[in-house]
């Protein structure tokens, strides 16, 4: 299983980790962790880099 850890690119404060799933719809993020909880969040995907299992995201 691969998780991640979903950070704020500006200030690199974490944002959901143990991130299963992300939802794009616009610039509107879904984010569900491997436990079931969820987080919406307006912005949009920067990076992924699976190998290390980071996302970064612009958000407000």
């Amino acid at each position: 299983m691969c998780l991640a850890t979903v950070y704020k690119e500006s200030d690199n404060t974490v944002i959901l980790r143990n991130t299963s799933r992300i939802d794009v719809d616009g610039e509107k993020l879904h984010l569900t962790d491997v436990m079931g909880d969820e987080r919406e969040i307006l912005g949009k995907i920067l990076m992924v880099d699976l190998a290390n299992s980071i996302v970064k995201i612009e958000c407000d």
